[in-house]
């Protein structure tokens, strides 16, 4: 009996996990995919909400297994370790993976949207803009033998990877692309074919709690779903401002997000998710010392699953005060 409660204690300290995958699972939502499409991309620019969101697969996969049950089964989604492995160059995993067709067009796109925490080089240790060109890169050459065969080079498919960085200050909303650009060096080239096969987006979301809302309809979506309202007043904005359908798995993982206490406020994500530990995850730990108390761990037991000795002084004041109230 003591084992389960410890095991259950550790599992239910474990939120800034549960934080990177619900964000995951809220962005790969198919009403959020339509209207990163259709603000972000701009060979969707013109097409309707309805439109883009059929034009998506039923492949979106996401790098990341749910945390709550019952949230898996989504119909849209598959989980997927979504891994690149080529081999001699290693593997990689991608956030959200999914492919859309462009109708008009007809054209395929490859997708992979990825939630990335700053975009700042001292932190990361490498620039952004390297890391998106080596998935755009890897997304093209992982398409031989599965989009394209032998020398077949002209059924490659586009390729867009789409970075939603959730650290910028209060003026830093913006959307920037990366792409190959063709230049002349001499003479002329007539009917120079169309090198738009791989693009890479940046959108930069603010934190900070006093910003003003973005100009750009996306970004401020973006905040607002990622935002630190409570439930019911996210949900209302989204359905209001935005047009978005409350489905049952948009809501569970709204709802799960605001629990969590997991949220982009002043000073970047990261601070963020260190109140959030102080205001959510501080009060499981000592739920957990808690339960393992009354179920019997001695105190070696529960240091050892990485608790401090000042945890466990307040803990077993909560305790005592709960049989003193019983």
């Amino acid at each position: 009996m003591a084992e389960t409660n410890i095991a259950q204690a550790v599992e239910a300290a474990n939120c800034a996990a549960s934080y990177d995958a619900n964000v995951k699972f809220l962005l790969a939502d198919k009403q959020v995919l339509a209207r990163i499409l259709k603000y972000a991309v701009r060979e969707f620019k013109s097409t309707a909400l309805e439109d883009i969101m059929a034009s998506i697969g039923n492949d979106i996969e996401i790098g990341a297994k749910p945390v709550d049950t019952g949230l898996s089964n989504m119909g849209r989604i598959t989980e997927s370790n979504v891994e690149d492995n080529i081999p001699g160059e290693g593997k990689i995993f991608y956030d959200i993976r999914f492919s859309a067709y462009h109708r008009k067009s007809e054209t395929k796109f490859l997708i992979n949207v990825e939630a990335q925490r700053s975009s700042d080089p001292g932190k990361l240790g490498y620039h952004l803009e390297n890391r998106i060109i080596f998935y755009l890169a890897r997304m093209i050459s992982a398409q031989k033998q599965t989009e394209f065969y032998h020398s077949d080079y002209d059924s490659l498919k586009r390729v867009r990877s789409i970075w939603i960085c959730l650290d910028n200050s209060e003026d830093g909303d913006s959307i920037e692309e990366i792409n190959l650009d063709r230049k002349n060096i001499f003479g002329t080239k007539e009917n120079a074919y169309n090198m738009d096969l791989m693009r890479g987006i940046i959108i930069r979301v603010r934190t900070g709690l006093n910003r003003k809302e973005s100009q750009n309809v996306l970004i401020s979506m973006l905040e607002k779903l990622l935002s630190q309202m409570g439930a019911e007043e996210k949900k209302h904005a989204l359905a209001s401002e935005y047009g978005m359908i409350m489905t049952t798995e948009l809501e569970g993982r709204i709802r799960t997000m605001c629990n969590l206490s997991q949220v982009i406020e002043a000073g970047g994500i990261e601070k963020g998710i260190e109140k959030g530990i102080e205001k959510g995850i501080e009060r499981e730990r000592l739920n957990a010392i808690e339960r393992m108390i009354k179920a019997g761990a001695t105190k070696e037991q529960i240091v050892l699953y990485g608790y401090t000795e000042e945890e466990m002084a307040l803990a077993e004041k909560l305790v005592y005060k709960s049989v003193e109230k019983s």
